[in-house]
């Protein structure tokens, strides 16, 4: 028996899609992934609709605002928290307006607490993640935020079963200490291991079981430091990741932690369904499991989020994606 919260053979998106509608958005997202939709991201209305500004306008009982350099601590809300805010509530009402009886897979997405830290400055200028308790204290306030926003798409889409999507491109960087400073003169030093598992894990652990992913599009996704936090399923552009990382892969698959493959490009491109079959046909055989297993513990996604591509290219995307699982669950059954 499957115990993800989503159906065998389904297929998503990463967030991002390109346009500044967001009921069109929201209405592409289920027409093309009915399985397993998510709640849209459209990064082309500008400031605040950004990765960092959009996670910004959850946190719980911290402001932001923003600076030359990029996103600061702040010590009230401003002008561009509510900016934020507001493009959010836009979305989350489009959302309802044409999800509010559907019952099925629900994805939310938003940045998790180390490209939060690694991305946000503190009012003195350098990064939160050079800081170990302004670090602590954004992760607890995304915790609480992202309780409240679970808990409000809830009260909107009552018929959901939520999944959450934390995305950490700037975690390795993290790990590796090469986070560069605002002035771009140097770097912040490393996090271990051990303290990043920490405070990924809490914020994880809002999240219902099962549903809890993380994504990292970087070619060297800490795999075991995400399955040791408590990922249930872990997302990334499967072309970066080379045979080396099969082992990890295949200890993560056997202990039940699903693979959520970026198979197609993010930037338009000629797309078929071979394409998009061929790398996880392969990887697959590699890892040597059976086909009838295939459908449950994969999720095809575009490599990463598609703001940058054109709006037929997007829908072609969604599409492909769509027949990709289902193709998959046919051959399991």
């Amino acid at each position: 028996m499957n115990s993800r919260p989503w159906p065998p053979g389904a297929a998503t998106g990463i967030g991002s899609l390109p346009g500044t509608d967001p009921i069109e958005a929201a209405r592409l997202v289920f027409d093309e992934l009915p399985d397993l939709p998510h709640l849209p991201e459209l990064p082309a209305r500008g400031a605040g609709a950004d990765m960092i500004g959009r996670t910004a306008a959850l946190l719980a009982g911290l402001a932001a605002e923003i600076v030359p350099s990029g996103w600061r601590l702040a010590s009230r809300p401003g002008r561009d928290l509510r900016r934020a805010q507001d493009v959010l509530a836009r979305d989350l009402d489009a959302l309802e307006q044409v999800a509010g009886s559907y019952v099925g897979t629900l994805k939310l997405q938003l940045a998790g607490p180390w490209t939060m830290a690694a991305g946000v400055e503190v009012p003195s200028g350098h990064r939160v993640v050079g800081d170990h308790g302004a670090t602590r204290d954004l992760a607890d306030s995304l915790s609480e935020g992202l309780r409240a926003h679970i808990q409000d798409v809830g009260s909107r889409v009552p018929g959901a079963r939520l999944v959450v999507q934390l995305d950490e491109p700037f975690l390795p960087a993290v790990l590796g200490g090469t986070v560069p400073t605002p002035s771009g003169f140097g770097t912040v030093r490393a996090v271990s291991g051990e303290v990043v598992e920490q405070a990924l894990g809490a914020v994880l652990g809002v999240i219902p079981p099962g549903g809890r992913v993380v994504h990292c599009c970087a070619a060297d996704a800490p795999i075991a430091a995400l399955r040791s936090a408590g990922a249930d399923a872990l997302a990334f552009d499967l072309a970066l990741l080379g045979d080396g990382r099969y082992d990890e892969l295949g200890e993560a698959v056997d202990a039940g932690t699903s693979l959520w493959l970026g198979v197609l490009p993010s930037l338009d491109a000629t797309v078929t369904l071979d394409a998009a079959r061929e790398p996880i046909r392969r990887l697959w055989n590699a890892l040597g499991f059976p086909v009838g297993d295939l459908a449950a513990a994969v999720v095809p996604t575009p490599a990463c989020g598609l703001a940058g591509a054109s709006p037929d290219y997007a829908r072609r995307v969604l599409g492909v994606l769509r027949d990709v699982g289902r193709g998959m669950y046919e051959l399991a059954g």
